[in-house]
């Protein structure tokens, strides 16, 4: 069975599995990453019952004025418990709630965040609305049985959108939004604040869990560049412990190592299904049971066209 790249065996990894029991104990806890920057990680699981789909990051920045509330949980308790967080932390009102890209367990929380106070802004990028379109009957169907919900949960969609760069200030303090070009998903935005040089990248960085594809293997590795350039000194990945500007190392390896793999199945007419049941991940990722596989079979089909000439 042929396995590319190196293990995965960093001190990264290893506080990734010490913050997984520290966030199953506490599913409201933040940590004050940098001056009025406060990130909650999430458990490296799939969502279920017993974790109330706590399983992405969130947190939020605190200006002179307001709130932003960044990414908010896969399920509208872990929306309230942002809320609750927030409160732990300062009596200024939140104004917005800025939404990384449409996956399930970063936007559910948004219905508990949400409010009906004047000028509250929910935040993501331009094409995110029709992303989650396309997938909200299959979304509120896998959130309601992994959960074991009742009724299928509320999806908000955030009424504002980035298309490019833009800005919002909370009194004394501004974030700079960027959408970007298809890599995770197609519809990928981050949040930097300056002021701290923190990046919330979502799931555009994973860190010790498995690196999920739903857009573009090549297009996520021609922009990782571009993410590291962002001159942050450290990052809030989307899944795993807040990083350093070196915490895109083993995320690179793991989709390089996967292009070259697929690239080779393909040069050796290698059938899909014998690629996926040939190109094994490397060791040191969690979940890989989950979504390897398909992240190859994703791979596969973007590069099986891929101009070779």
């Amino acid at each position: 069975m042929a396995v590319f790249g190196r293990a995965y065996t960093s001190i990264a990894a290893l506080a990734a599995a010490m913050l997984l029991t520290a966030a199953s104990m506490h599913p409201g806890a933040v940590d004050e990453v940098a001056p009025g920057v406060f990130v909650h990680i999430g458990q490296i699981a799939e969502p279920y019952r017993d974790n109330g789909g706590d399983t992405s990051n969130w947190g939020f920045v605190v200006g002179e004025r307001c709130v932003a509330v960044i990414d908010t949980g896969g399920s509208q308790a872990t929306g309230a418990a942002i809320l609750a967080a927030v409160r732990r932390q300062t009596a200024l009102p939140v104004c917005a709630a800025i939404i990384t890209h449409g996956h399930p367990d970063h936007l559910l929380g948004l219905a508990s965040v949400t409010g009906s106070r004047a000028g509250f802004r929910a935040i993501a990028s331009h094409r995110l609305p029709a992303a989650v379109a396309a997938r909200t009957q299959t979304y509120r169907a896998l959130a309601q049985r992994q959960l074991g919900l009742e009724a299928a949960p509320e999806i908000v969609v955030p009424g504002e959108q980035v298309n490019g760069e833009a800005t919002i200030d909370l009194g004394g303090r501004q974030l700079q939004l960027r959408t970007w070009k298809t890599a995770h998903t197609d519809h990928d935005l981050t949040v930097y604040d300056p002021s701290t040089q923190t990046l919330f990248a979502g799931d555009l960085l994973f860190v010790g869990h498995t690196p999920v594809i739903d857009g573009n293997l090549a297009g996520w590795l021609a922009q990782t560049a571009a993410l590291r350039g962002l001159g942050a000194t450290r990052t809030v990945p989307g899944h795993g412990p807040v990083v350093d500007g070196k915490g895109w190392q083993a995320q690179t390896e793991y989709l390089s190592g996967l292009r070259d793999a697929v690239r080779t199945a393909l040069r050796q007419r290698m059938p899909l299904q014998r690629a996926v049941e040939t190109i094994a991940a490397p060791a040191g990722w969690a979940l890989t049971e989950v979504f390897h596989r398909r992240n190859v079979t994703a791979a596969y089909s973007e590069l099986e066209w891929e101009d070779t000439d």
